[in-house]
C-alpha cells in the first residue's frame, strides 16, 4: 500500500472536517435560530466549494506543473456529491418531512429549486462513474459523460446566485459571494478548455 502524500491527507480532512464540526454544532444546538436552513446553506455552500476545487485541479496542474493535483480531483469531486447530497436530503427530510406534494409544489414555483434538482441530478451519474471500474468499462464514453460538468457548473452557480436575497440589476442584496462564485467557476471552465490548456502548457514550457 502506497504511503498517503501531504495533499492526499489533507484533501480527506479537508472533507471530512467539516462535516464533523456541522454534526458538533447540531447536537450543541449551535445552528442559530432555523437549524434546518443553516444546515441546507452550509452543505450547499460546502457542495459549491469542493465542485470548484475539484475544477481548478487541472488548470492549476497546467499552470504549475503540479502532476499530483489531477489525482486528487476525483476525491474532490466525491466529497462535493456527499455535500450535495446531504443539502438534498435536508430539503427533502427536514425541510419538507418527506412530504412529495409540498416538494413538487416547490419545484414548480421556484427556479432555483428546479436549477438545483437537475444540477444534483446530473452530478450523480458523474459520482457513480467516479470509480476505476466504471472508466474502464465505459471506456471513452466516460470522459464524454464527465463533460457533463461544464452543464453541471453553471447550473448550480445560478442555483446559488438565486437563491439569495438579492437584486442584480439594481445591484442590492446578497449579490457579491454568488457573483464571485460565478466567475471564478467561468474562469476555470475557460482554463480546462483544450486550446486554452494547449496555450497554457506552450508558454510554461517555454518559460521554463
Amino acid at each position: 500500500m502506497k504511503k498517503p502524500t501531504p495533499l492526499q491527507i489533507l484533501v480527506h480532512l479537508a472533507g471530512w472536517l467539516p462535516l464533523a464540526l456541522l454534526v458538533y454544532n447540531f447536537l450543541t444546538d449551535n445552528l442559530t435560530a432555523n437549524p434546518v436552513q443553516a444546515i441546507e446553506q452550509r452543505t450547499g455552500l460546502l457542495a459549491l466549494n469542493f465542485l470548484l476545487l475539484s475544477l481548478a485541479c487541472t488548470p492549476l496542474a497546467t499552470l504549475t506543473g503540479w502532476k499530483e493535483l489531477p489525482l486528487r480531483r476525483k476525491a474532490l469531486g466525491n466529497y462535493g456529491f456527499l455535500y450535495a447530497s446531504l443539502h438534498v436530503l435536508t430539503f427533502l427530510w427536514l425541510d419538507y418531512n418527506l412530504n412529495l406534494l409540498s416538494i413538487w409544489r416547490d419545484v414548480g414555483t421556484k427556479s432555483y429549486t428546479l436549477l438545483g434538482a437537475a444540477a444534483f441530478l446530473l452530478l450523480t451519474p458523474l459520482a457513480i462513474t467516479s470509480f476505476p471500474h466504471w472508466m474502464k468499462r465505459l471506456g471513452k464514453n466516460w470522459k464524454r459523460l464527465h463533460r457533463l460538468v461544464y452543464l453541471i457548473s453553471p447550473l448550480v452557480a445560478v442555483h446559488f446566485f438565486l437563491s439569495q436575497k438579492g437584486d442584480f440589476f439594481n445591484l442590492q442584496g446578497n449579490i457579491l459571494q454568488p457573483l464571485i462564485y460565478a466567475a471564478l467557476i467561468a474562469l476555470l471552465l475557460t482554463l480546462r478548455l483544450p486550446a486554452v490548456k494547449r496555450s497554457i502548457a506552450t508558454l510554461r514550457s517555454r518559460a521554463q
